[in-house]
C-alpha cells in the first residue's frame, strides 16, 4: 500500500516521533517517557524496527529515512543497543506485548522472540578419559507405519498409516568410545526404562567396560525414584540434565541423528517391522566400521581398544 512520507505517523513522522520519545529518555534517565501523541505500544514497535529492521535505522548515531530524507542525529550521546530497547518497549506500561516477543517487526528477521537477542552460550566441549565414566542415554520416537510413508513417496495421503502407534528407540552410548547400544520396545514406561538400563550395563560389561556414571535427560522415567533405586544397584552415579539443555546430553543427542540419517530414513522399508530388523546390521557397522572425527578417525570398537591398552 501507498503511503505519503510526509504524514505524521509514516515513515519521517514515525521517525521524528522516535527522536523525540529518546531525547525525553536521555534527559530523564527514565524508561518509558511520557507522551500524548501515541500510545506506548505502537511506539514500541516502532522503535525496535527502526533499531533492527526497518523501515527505519541507525547508522553511526543517525537515524535515516530509507527514501533518501535528510539525515536526523540523534541526541543520546549512548550507543543504542538492540537487547536494551526491546526489554524497555516490552516492559513499558501500555505495551501488550510478552517480554518474549517485543515487536512484530523484527519477526521477518528472526528477532522477534528476545532470546534471540542474547548471545549465544559459549560450547563447552568435554570427553571422558577412561570408558564407562559416563554413559548417555536417551530416547527417540518413531512412528510405525504398514506401508512406505510420506518421506519416500511425498504423498501424505497414500503413504498415511493410522493407528498404528509409536516405536520407543533407547539408545545408550559411551562417552569416550562412542560404543553404542540400542533396543526398540514399545513404550518409555519406568518398568520399560529400567529394564533397557540393566541390559545396557550388561553389555557394556560384555566389552570389558565397567559403567560408573549415566547422564539422562529429565523425562518421567529418569526422575522416578524406582530409576534411582535402579542405580545405586547397579552401581551407577545418575546425572541429569539442566532442564530445556540437551546439549548436555549431546552424545546421545548426535547420535540420534545419525541413527535416524542411516538407519530410519536410509531406505524404503515396507513397514516398521522391517525397519526394525535392519538395525542390528547397522549397529555392527556403526561399532565395528564406522569412524569418527572425534576419535580420530577410528571406529568405536577400535578406540575402546586403544584406550583397553
Amino acid at each position: 500500500m501507498h503511503s505519503q512520507p510526509n504524514a505524521r505517523l509514516t515513515q519521517r513522522g514515525r521517525l521524528w516521533l522516535v527522536i523525540q520519545h529518546w531525547r525525553k529518555a536521555s534527559a530523564s534517565r527514565s524508561w518509558p517517557p511520557r507522551t500524548e501523541s501515541a500510545s506506548a505500544a505502537p511506539f514500541a514497535g516502532w522503535l525496535v524496527t527502526a533499531l533492527a529492521v526497518g523501515p527505519l535505522w541507525q547508522i553511526d548515531g543517525v537515524f535515516a529515512a530509507p527514501s533518501g530524507g535528510r539525515l536526523i542525529s540523534s541526541s543520546c550521546s549512548t550507543p543504542l543497543r538492540l537487547s536494551t530497547c526491546a526489554s524497555a518497549c516490552a516492559t513499558s506500561p501500555g505495551c501488550s506485548m510478552p517480554i518474549s516477543r517485543p515487536s512484530p517487526g523484527p519477526s521477518t528477521t528472526g528477532l522477534g522472540p528476545s532470546r534471540n537477542l542474547d548471545p549465544k552460550p559459549t560450547v563447552q566441549r568435554y570427553e571422558c578419559e577412561r570408558p564407562g565414566d559416563l554413559i548417555h542415554i536417551d530416547i527417540k520416537s518413531l512412528a510405525r507405519f504398514r506401508k512406505v510413508g510420506h518421506r519416500i513417496t511425498g504423498d501424505r495421503q497414500q503413504g498415511r498409516s493410522t493407528g498404528v502407534g509409536y516405536d520407543k528407540v533407547h539408545v545408550a552410548i559411551d562417552d569416550a568410545t562412542r560404543l553404542a547400544y540400542v533396543e526398540v520396545l514399545t513404550d518409555e514406561q519406568k518398568p520399560t526404562v529400567i529394564g533397557f538400563l540393566s541390559r545396557a550395563v550388561a553389555w557394556f560389561d560384555g566389552q570389558e567396560i565397567e559403567c560408573r556414571r549415566v547422564m539422562s535427560d529429565n523425562g518421567p522415567a529418569y526422575v522416578s525414584k524406582a530409576f534411582a533405586i535402579a542405580c545405586r544397584i547397579l552401581g551407577l552415579r545418575h546425572i541429569r540434565t539442566r532442564p530445556y539443555t540437551p546439549r548436555t546430553n549431546s552424545k546421545a543427542e548426535r547420535f540420534i541423528q545419525t541413527l535416524c540419517k542411516k538407519w530410519a530414513y536410509a531406505m524404503a522399508f515396507p513397514n516398521s517391522e522391517e525397519r526394525k530388523r535392519w538395525l542390528t546390521r547397522y549397529l555392527g557397522i556403526y561399532n565395528r566400521l564406522r569412524k569418527h572425527s572425534a576419535l580420530g578417525w577410528l571406529s568405536p570398537q577400535q578406540r575402546l581398544a586403544e584406550l583397553l591398552r
